[in-house]
């Protein structure tokens, strides 16, 4: 028997049904939460990992569905209980690695870091493990049209999901000109309809906000709380990759802050469950040309600081004003979390850095990475301490800002040496 799940304000706690098409209160404007009653499965905490340890080590051969090979459905339980599992639209995403930080955590300082690297996910970000949550409510619902704003990788996301529900169009308002060939190529490979806009991220998260409003399409950004409970999965992934030893910090990347919203959520679920005996800290970094949730960190949370986002490597998370900061906010606190916040000289030296250790990781995860050296150079991280940060998609995605900043020169830059095509030249050039 599926437990009851429905929406809960966060604010004034106001409930609806969860078969409801709403992404905000409409008592009080706020945003929603989707609340499981998850005590009634009647488990513990020791039954739950003995189930997911079971699902983790079936042989892929024995999967007779795709959910079934999920990283994000192996906990379906805790993901949405409601949902069919015929009706699931799975890739399947998740089950990312999780790299050990070796030489690169020791040259920042952390001698425990892992990095989990959600650029493996089928659209190469952690947006598909929303997504398959949110297409797959869609389908359940019938909803035959599903739209979002997007900064590139949410677009790509949706764009693809949709494209495996026959009959389901995905719409995708993007800023012109301001996301990455390869995001913008992916919309348009998987058949989204795209509309590129003049104006900012902001500025499409306005427009397709008053579009769901007036018209039967199902908004898919991270305001809807549906599309939050798959990227819980990311922080439950871990924890369970590292045999089930809770990290002392999760150091997230923050832009419209659902991601971060999202872990939270599901620590706190996992918390009250007994699948996890001891609360992690949490910390969310942001870009200094795209920081209100570090200016409102700064307030002690006093004031909700919104800005024009300016110019930045990390486009991703270019957004002026995060649409899940009253969630964030909340684990934050709930986590004794910090907010930091990185320059571009910073952000592209780590994103240099983590590549040229092998690992492939976009602006907006080096965000992330640059801010764990930073947290650690000023003491706020310990160098023992088991360190988890979730790098959001893959270098892939990002090839201009990675060429722009190995022909720039700067510090960790590495440029290609033109040469003439002899081998006297090619001996010369590599000093043999």
């Amino acid at each position: 028997m599926a437990p009851t799940t429905c929406f809960r304000c966060v604010s004034c706690a106001a409930a609806f049904p969860i078969e409801e098409v709403r992404t905000g209160c409409t008592a009080c404007g706020s945003l929603l939460d989707v609340e499981h009653d998850l005590a009634a499965f009647g488990r513990s905490g020791d039954d739950w990992r003995r189930l997911f340890d079971r699902r983790r080590s079936a042989l892929p051969g024995l999967a007779t569905q795709p959910y079934e090979l999920s990283g994000v459905w192996r906990y379906r339980e805790h993901v949405l209980p409601c949902l069919p599992e015929e009706e699931i639209v799975s890739k399947p995403e998740g089950n990312t690695r999780l790299y050990p930080g070796r030489a690169l955590g020791e040259e920042i300082g952390l001698s425990r870091m892992f990095v989990k690297h959600e650029g493996e996910n089928p659209t190469l970000s952690f947006k598909d493990r929303g997504m398959t949550v949110g297409v797959s409510w869609a389908r359940h619902l019938g909803i035959r049209d599903v739209a979002c704003a997007s900064t590139g990788d949410t677009s790509a996301a949706l764009a693809a999901y949709a494209a495996e529900v026959p009959g389901m169009r995905g719409i995708v308002l993007l800023p012109d000109e301001k996301i990455t060939g390869e995001q913008l190529a992916q919309a348009l490979h998987y058949g989204a309809t795209t509309l590129a806009l003049s104006t900012d991220f902001d500025g499409c998260m306005k427009v397709v906000s008053e579009l769901s409003s007036a018209h039967p399409l199902y908004l898919l950004n991270s305001k809807n709380p549906v599309r939050i409970e798959g990227q819980k999965t990311i922080g439950w992934e871990a924890i369970h990759d590292l045999g089930w030893e809770v990290p002392d910090w999760f150091v997230v990347p923050v832009g419209n802050a659902g991601n971060i919203s999202a872990i939270g959520k599901g620590l706190r679920e996992w918390l009250s469950l007994g699948v996890i005996d001891r609360k992690p800290r949490l910390a969310g970094i942001q870009a200094d040309a795209a920081d209100p949730f570090y200016q409102s960190y700064r307030t002690g949370f006093t004031r909700k600081i919104t800005r024009t986002a300016g110019e930045t490597a990390a486009s991703a998370i270019r957004i002026g004003a995060p649409v899940s900061h009253p969630k964030a906010e909340r684990e934050i606190k709930f986590f004794d979390g910090v907010v930091g916040r990185v320059t571009e000289a910073e952000l592209m030296a780590a994103a240099a850095l983590a590549n040229r250790h092998g690992l492939a990781i976009c602006p907006n995860s080096a965000v992330a990475l640059a801010g764990a050296k930073k947290l650690r150079d000023e003491g706020i991280i310990g160098k023992d301490q088991l360190v988890v940060v979730v790098a959001t998609a893959h270098a892939i995605k990002f090839s201009s800002p990675a060429a722009a900043f190995h022909a720039s020169g700067a510090e960790g830059a590495n440029p290609p040496r033109k040469v003439d095509g002899t081998l006297a030249a090619v001996e010369r050039a590599l000093g043999l």
